[in-house]
């Protein structure tokens, strides 16, 4: 199982499954929502990539297995899908 996270800042919709929606400046001061397990699978998105900046905070913090979903929420509009929440 993976926390899908959604970094983007102002909230426009997320990927289906997201777990959180957390802004990418506010990661470090979020842990309480984050997996307590330091090896727990994470995977972080945005708009685009910018805002992905979050997984290295997360590596920086001890997190063993974050990821950054490239492409992000323009990719997955790209590819046909919708958001929800929009």
């Amino acid at each position: 199982s993976v926390t899908l996270v959604n970094t983007h800042i102002p909230f426009q919709g997320k990927l289906p499954h997201t777990d959180l929606s957390i802004p990418y400046n506010e990661i470090g001061r979020s842990l309480d929502e984050l997996p307590k397990d330091k090896d727990a699978k994470i995977a972080l998105y945005c708009r685009s990539v910018r805002m992905s900046a979050a997984a290295e905070t997360l590596v920086g913090l001890g997190y063993t297995h974050v990821r950054d979903l490239g492409g992000g929420i323009e990719a997955w509009e790209d590819a046909g899908y919708r958001l929800e929440g929009r």
